[in-house]
């Protein structure tokens, strides 16, 4: 699992961490920190860092193994934009009662993003 999917799912599943948990995990995704240097700024050793972080990663992969949300919001982003796609090309269809049905899907699809 890469960078961008764990920090994913901790965007989801991370008020499930510990205090500890949060602060290691937030130094190295974020602030791009070593272990080291979370190590130092926390006054605990690398491997306490290591621990914590693997701990983290092991509970926010065992979440969406169990609630798959963020697949499922994955999946339904998906899903969204082929609609948004299909009715924007509608859009310009010369029959009126499908442009306007386009235009409303559209619409409605701006708001879900919103």
């Amino acid at each position: 699992m890469d960078a961008i999917e764990i920090v994913l799912l901790y965007d989801y599943y991370g008020d499930l961490l510990t205090d500890r948990q949060k602060e290691c995990f937030e130094m190295r995704y974020y602030q791009d920190l070593s272990l080291g240097e979370i190590a130092a700024e926390l006054g605990i050793s690398r491997q306490g860092v290591h621990e914590n972080l693997s701990r983290a990663e092991a509970l926010l992969r065992n979440m969406e193994a169990k609630t798959g949300c963020v697949s499922r919001d994955q999946s339904c982003r998906k899903a969204a934009q082929t609609i948004q796609t299909a009715a924007s090309a509608l859009c310009a269809y010369p029959d009126e009662a499908v442009s306007k049905t386009a235009m409303q899907i559209v619409e409605a699809m701006r708001e879900l993003e919103e």
